[in-house]
């Protein structure tokens, strides 16, 4: 039970301290999952953005539900996306309830706008971190570029995207691999 409780809490800690939705709790998601508990590496924590960022809801919980099944089972799952959702709840249905007497006052206008600049800084942050352990030669270069130049300019779902690029290290390896052979 210990188990599940620490899952949980470790979830919580990283749902109460995040700011602006899924992308910014990447970068504590990545502090208390990978360098605290060692609970996955970067790479598997990259590829569990990634899968989270092709399924259904918010990447953030996604990663969550990964990484507690893969610690304790089904029901680790459970307790760190409800320990991830938790203090969202409490804390939307707090302001939801007092938003609307607040929303209006310049100093909370101006609170949010810091907010969302800080939130900025931290999601540019995470994408640093995943630059760094993810773009390594210059054929991950090319797909960074590539769908980088896509996403810009073309407005279709991320799944197209991940899915261009899965099949593009699929063949890029596949290519390496005959060419190993040869040698």
């Amino acid at each position: 039970m210990n188990n599940y409780l620490d899952v949980f809490l470790t979830f919580a800690k990283v749902g109460v301290m995040t700011f602006g939705g899924g992308y910014a709790m990447l970068p504590i998601l990545q502090r208390e999952v990978v360098e605290n508990k060692g609970w996955a590496t970067e790479e598997e924590l990259s590829d569990y953005f990634a899968i989270g960022q092709c399924t259904p809801g918010v990447i953030a919980v996604n990663t969550a539900t990964f990484i507690g099944k893969k610690l304790l089972g089904i029901w680790g799952g459970f307790a760190a996306t409800a320990g991830v959702v938790f203090p969202s709840v409490v804390i939307i249905t707090v302001i939801a309830a007092l938003i609307s007497n607040f929303a209006d006052i310049p100093a909370v206008i101006h609170v949010f706008g810091g907010i969302r600049v800080c939130v900025c800084v931290l999601i540019l942050n995470a994408v640093v971190k995943l630059w760094k352990k993810t773009v390594v030669d210059r054929i991950t270069l090319a797909i960074f570029i590539v769908v980088f130049v896509l996403a810009v300019f073309i407005d279709i779902t991320p799944v197209v995207f991940v899915l261009m690029s899965a099949i593009a290290g699929l063949l890029i390896g596949s290519i390496k691999a005959k060419g190993a052979e040869k040698k």
